[in-house]
């Protein structure tokens, strides 16, 4: 309820404004009372234990300005989409999804929680793609229902993680259509895969699709622009099919460069690799 008239009274500002205020609220009452700042210094001590105390505190408040953005503006389809037509889509795969579009040969999509991936997808769909979505239900069910008809709006058809989702996600992609996917969450199951520095279970089970369907499996970005409201979606190579292990190799590659030239905008909040666990999954 509260997180509702928080979206109903700063939706009559101004888009920048909401985001700035957003992001004042976030980064000096939210973060501190749900220990966001420890818990990203606790993951940069543990990847790059040498980086001055000055330092990640500019990277917590940075990435922790990137998440309350991305946060609010999810509740804004329509201006979200309006902002995906106004702003560049480049790279140097973006004239391997438009081939693939043309043709009908399907894509899978792949990125990170940095930047704004949504925003990257909106720019897409306002250009007149289909961009199926995939995205794992929030355990709150209220917020849930909302979040994912904001997802919907922003473009059909979208999938919720789990059996069900992933049968219709894969059964999109066969038949031609393109889809868009973060992979860069703690995954017990997964195979431990260096992610800067030190190993993080990752899932295998997009690089399987992607072979299965014979998608094109090409990394995206939605990079924000330092005024915390523009962005640019850039579109990566493609990553070759072969060993599905070799292949989300690749693509944690790809979004290691992507926080190494930028880290800020990485979600460093996110218990991406829990040591103690991965020591355990180790030892089985």
């Amino acid at each position: 309820m509260a997180l509702n008239a928080y979206i109903a009274v700063t939706g009559l500002l101004p888009v920048r404004r909401r985001l700035a205020l957003t992001s004042l609220l976030v980064r000096r009452l939210a973060a501190p009372a749900l220990g966001w700042y420890d818990r990203v210094a606790d993951n940069l001590d543990f990847v790059w234990p040498d980086t001055p105390a000055k330092r990640k505190r500019e990277i917590a408040e940075r990435a922790i300005d990137n998440l309350a953005r991305a946060l609010i503006e999810n509740y804004d389809p329509a201006e979200m989409l309006a902002r995906g037509a106004a702003y560049p889509v480049t790279g140097p795969g973006l004239p391997v999804l438009e081939e693939a579009r043309a043709s009908g040969h399907p894509v899978l999509l792949i990125t990170g929680h940095y930047g704004s991936p949504i925003c990257a997808r909106a720019a897409l769909v306002a250009r007149g793609y289909t961009v199926a979505g995939l995205l794992r239900p929030m355990s709150n069910p209220f917020m849930n229902a909302r979040y994912i008809r904001n997802y919907r709006e922003v473009g059909e058809p979208v999938f919720e993680q789990g059996r069900r989702g992933t049968i219709g996600l894969i059964r999109h992609i066969r038949e031609g259509g393109i889809a868009a996917v973060a992979f860069d969450v703690f995954e017990s199951s997964g195979t431990l895969i260096p992610f800067l520095g030190q190993p993080a279970p990752t899932a295998l089970s997009f690089a399987d699709i992607a072979l299965k369907t014979d998608a094109l499996l090409i990394p995206y970005f939605g990079i924000r622009r330092p005024d915390g409201f523009g962005f640019d979606a850039v579109i990566e190579d493609p990553v070759p099919h072969g060993d599905p292990l070799e292949m989300m190799t690749e693509v944690t590659r790809r979004l290691e460069v992507r926080i190494e030239a930028d880290p800020g905008q990485w979600m460093w909040t996110h218990r991406r690799w829990k040591p103690k666990r991965v020591a355990k999954y180790r030892e089985e």
